[in-house]
């Protein structure tokens, strides 16, 4: 189905469109909700409420970019709003007696690349997460990047190159890994 009959079909009422829209999109959207939270059960929530927002909204979709952009722009907004929700309830329910001591003084190297590169892309700010996960990860073009994000295609780029630049210095110890 194209996008405008699988729109026609979901706007009509169509449990078969509905049902295609999302089988077309779930997998795409998961991946990214995932990629974002480093979570599957948040990432499986995310995905839920990413599509109850978007049938909710079907009906203000304009067409001005794609609906598949349409779609991860609230998956994004969706995935976003919950990790802050997530992240004040972990901040309310740490105890004070819980709080970890002072930073060790000696930092431990850590030998598991895979390891520590999903820890450095966490450890990224949330813009530039995002807009490195949708980009270098998921694909995203940086004009869909910002349609999606409510940014201009330059402040993607720019988010992006940061990002690469911390990536590269929380990783700097494994760079003579690559270079044979």
């Amino acid at each position: 189905m194209t996008d405008a009959e699988l729109l026609a079909g979901v706007r009509g009422g169509d449990p078969l469109a509905e049902r295609a829209l999302y089988d077309q999109h779930v997998d795409r959207v998961y991946r990214l909700a995932h990629r974002m939270s480093g979570d599957e059960t948040l990432a499986r929530d995310f995905t839920q409420d990413a599509f109850v927002r978007a049938f909710e909204r079907i009906h203000d979709f304009r067409g001005d970019s794609s609906l598949a952009t349409w779609l991860h722009a609230i998956a994004v907004n969706v995935i976003l709003n919950g990790l802050k929700k997530v992240t004040r309830i972990r901040r309310r329910e740490e105890g004070m007696d819980e709080l970890p001591d002072v930073v060790d003084a000696a930092p431990r190297a850590e030998p598991d690349l895979k390891h520590r590169l999903h820890s450095a892309i966490d450890a990224l700010p949330t813009g530039y997460r995002t807009v490195f996960v949708m980009h270098d990860v998921e694909g995203y073009t940086h004009e869909e990047i910002a349609a999606a994000l409510g940014i201009e295609s330059g402040t993607s780029k720019a988010q992006l190159s940061r990002a690469r630049g911390k990536l590269r210095e929380a990783l700097a110890e494994f760079a003579g890994a690559w270079a044979s």
